[in-house]
């Protein structure tokens, strides 16, 4: 069972997972527009034994967080400062960690440079940190493979500035999720939908705010040597959604940085790679968490 809680002028809905007293994970989605069911069950093992706590974060005005206006000044800044705000309210500053996959990684990437000594450490699964890397994503639907779902995968893209309602985009993004597995239609790939359905919410809005302001003005490369710690890098191989290159980048920008390469895994790691995906946060959970 999942709850509001109160950060600054909004309110964040929140599924929390495992023994209250155990360490935190702050789990933020991909999107915009998406929300926490994306992971599915896939991250629960984490609590097993008592050792992490998760908490599953649907983010500003997605899911089922309050439905305040989308305003001209929203940027990844203020959905940093949301993180901040709610480990206060949860009451565990200074003794936590983020994990953000795809968007979610743009933001605990945020929030690792504008709040530092705030958190433990930070999980960057498919990130990017500047958006020139995006011009990679625009190249990726051209040459998909199986070539009977190009069209369907190339078309999704160019309707997110135009879909108004919640199924609208839903059918957007299933259409895109073949992009996001290794095998399109494979057993991961198959498994997923059956894993979140009837669960989500999209929001429309988020999806096209974000389409026509280079996914909130992720801009942060330039300033990853200021994050002072850990940060574990976790990317796909042959991820489609955000260049390998990015993730590499990355690591080498960052000082104190651990790089893990799913050699079997395209957008949706977690999936595709589910234990071996689990093992990489756990070992990473267990060094800073002591």
């Amino acid at each position: 069972m999942g709850r509001l809680v109160e950060v600054a002028d909004t309110r964040l809905y929140i599924e929390e997972r495992g023994e209250l007293s155990a360490f935190p994970l702050l789990v933020f989605h991909g999107g915009p527009g998406l929300d926490h069911t994306m992971f599915g069950d896939r991250l629960d093992p984490l609590t097993e034994e008592g050792r992490y706590r998760l908490v599953l974060v649907d983010d500003c005005a997605c899911g089922r967080s309050d439905r305040m206006p989308w305003r001209e000044t929203w940027m990844l800044r203020r959905m940093a400062q949301d993180v901040s705000d709610l480990a206060a309210s949860l009451g565990v500053s200074g003794r936590y960690a983020t994990l953000g996959h795809s968007y979610g990684a743009f933001v605990v990437l945020q929030h690792a440079l504008d709040y530092p000594g705030e958190l433990r450490g930070t999980i960057v699964s498919a990130g990017i940190a500047a958006a020139r890397w995006l011009e990679e994503v625009d190249r990726q639907p051209t040459a998909f493979e199986p070539a009977e779902l190009r069209e369907q995968v190339t078309l999704s893209w160019t309707r997110e500035t135009e879909i108004q309602t919640e199924d609208e985009a839903a059918a957007l993004l299933a259409d895109r999720t073949p992009l996001q597995f290794q095998e399109p239609r494979g057993a991961a790939f198959r498994e997923h939908p059956r894993r979140i359905a009837g669960l989500d919410r999209y929001r429309p809005d988020a999806i096209r705010h974000s389409a026509v302001r280079d996914c909130g003005g992720v801009d942060v490369e330039d300033r990853l040597a200021g994050v002072s710690h850990p940060v574990l890098v976790l990317l796909g191989r042959y991820d489609r959604a955000c260049a390998i290159g990015a993730s590499l980048d990355m690591a080498r920008r960052l000082p104190d940085a651990e790089l893990v390469v799913f050699e079997n895994s395209v957008h949706t790691v977690f999936a595709d790679e589910q234990d071996r995906y689990l093992a990489a946060v756990r070992q990473f959970l267990d060094r800073i968490s002591g």
